[in-house]
């Protein structure tokens, strides 16, 4: 199956500038609070670890947008081979600074040049919400195609209808970015068309300023 090109979205240097500006408060909220803190969320931990489980031996894993590290380095300290990437410069330098014992760069979801069956395991923690509706069933392909088989593929997103945009945010920093809300049901249609098989699905309600979210695992074909 060959692979188009993925189209770059038009609002890419806007929102990698807004990411840059919420970084420093975004990695204070995370010390101080639950957010973004896997360890102090359980529903959140446990869907971690089973996919930890299930990549564990299959080759490296890759943490696509992976803002300050937290969540590779909670992997890395489970004995996976992981690193991860960010749209944000300043969210890297951060992941570097906190998590040296892990490798860090600076890519866009929509600018990764993966290899076919190269990873292990891909790891989407609530970093796609960003990209336009034409623009992310491409990317869930991409990140099927670099999967190995039996490969696992983790996704968590916001759920809802429609498109907010925001103006501010973690702590009223100015950003300019869209929150694309999505159904289960069409995220689990996206994976099914990159040649992926669901496996699990978590629904995680509202919580207070926070909204519904759903956590998806998908298995590449064939058999390791």
């Amino acid at each position: 199956m060959s692979a188009r090109p993925i189209a770059q979205p038009a609002d890419l240097d806007v929102v990698r500038d807004s990411y840059d500006r919420v970084a420093d408060n975004y990695v204070d909220l995370i010390a101080a609070t639950a957010l973004g803190d896997i360890r102090l969320q359980p529903w959140h931990r446990a869907a971690i670890d089973v996919f930890a489980d299930a990549v564990r031996g299959l080759g490296p894993v890759l943490d696509v947008g992976c803002g300050p590290g937290t969540v590779t380095a909670y992997l890395a300290e489970r004995g996976l081979d992981v690193s991860g990437v960010d749209l944000s410069p300043r969210m890297i330098e951060h992941a570097r600074r906190l998590h040296p014992e892990c490798t860090f760069d600076v890519a866009s979801a929509t600018g990764l040049d993966l290899a076919e069956a190269s990873l292990g395991g891909v790891l989407a923690w609530w970093s796609l919400f960003n990209l336009p509706r034409n623009v992310l069933p491409d990317v869930i392909a991409s990140l099927g195609r670099a999967l190995v088989p039996s490969g696992q593929l983790i996704i968590g997103m916001h759920v809802g209808d429609g498109d907010v945009p925001r103006t501010e945010a973690y702590g009223g920093v100015p950003v300019q970015w869209t929150t694309h809300l999505w159904q289960p049901e069409q995220l689990v249609g996206m994976i099914e068309q990159a040649a992926l098989r669901p496996t699990a699905e978590l629904r995680i309600p509202a919580d207070g300023r926070l909204l519904p979210g759903v956590v998806l695992v998908a298995q590449s074909g064939g058999s390791a």
